[in-house]
C-alpha cells in the first residue's frame, strides 16, 4: 500500500507576494481558512482557530518559510489522533498570475481512515474555493 497524498492544485490572478500573505497572515487567513494568532514564519508553533468558536481546530509547526516560494508545516487536527500530517505549498509564477499548489502526506492510512481523508480532501477543495474568492477579491 502507497502512502495516500492529496494534491491540489489552482491558479490564482495575483503575484506570489499576494498568495503568499493569504498563506501566512493572520487577518488574510482568517478570510478563506481558519486564522492562527500569530504569522506563520518557520519555527513557529502553529495553530488555528475556529472563526465562529475561537476553538483549536489544527495545530503542528511551521517547518518551512521561504517567501513567496515555499511553505511548510505540521498538520493535526483532533480526528487525527496522534498522527501528524505535512502540509507543502508551493507558489510558482506563471504568466499573469501564480500557480498555487497545495501536498498534504502522511495521512492515516488504511480502510478505517479513509473516512477522514475524504473529509479532508472535500475540506482542501473548499478553503482553496474560498481562497480563490479573497484573493480576487469577489464577494463570499
Amino acid at each position: 500500500m502507497t502512502d495516500t497524498v492529496l494534491r491540489k492544485t489552482i491558479f490564482l490572478k495575483a503575484p506570489r507576494t499576494k498568495v503568499w500573505a493569504y498563506l501566512t497572515e493572520p487577518e488574510h487567513l482568517a478570510e478563506w481558512f481558519h486564522p492562527p494568532k500569530v504569522t506563520l514564519t518557520a519555527g513557529t508553533k502553529l495553530e488555528m482557530f475556529g472563526a465562529q468558536s475561537g476553538d483549536k481546530l489544527i495545530w503542528g509547526e511551521v517547518k518551512a518559510a521561504r517567501e513567496p516560494e515555499y511553505l511548510e508545516y505540521s498538520f493535526t487536527v483532533k480526528p487525527m489522533g496522534d498522527v501528524e500530517s505535512l502540509v507543502k505549498w508551493t507558489l510558482t509564477e506563471v504568466a499573469g498570475g501564480t500557480q498555487l499548489s497545495l501536498e498534504h502526506e502522511g495521512l492515516p492510512q488504511g480502510a478505517e481512515a479513509f473516512d477522514l481523508t475524504l473529509s479532508l480532501d472535500k475540506g482542501w477543495d473548499g478553503h482553496l474555493m474560498d481562497m480563490r474568492k479573497a484573493v480576487h477579491g469577489e464577494a463570499a
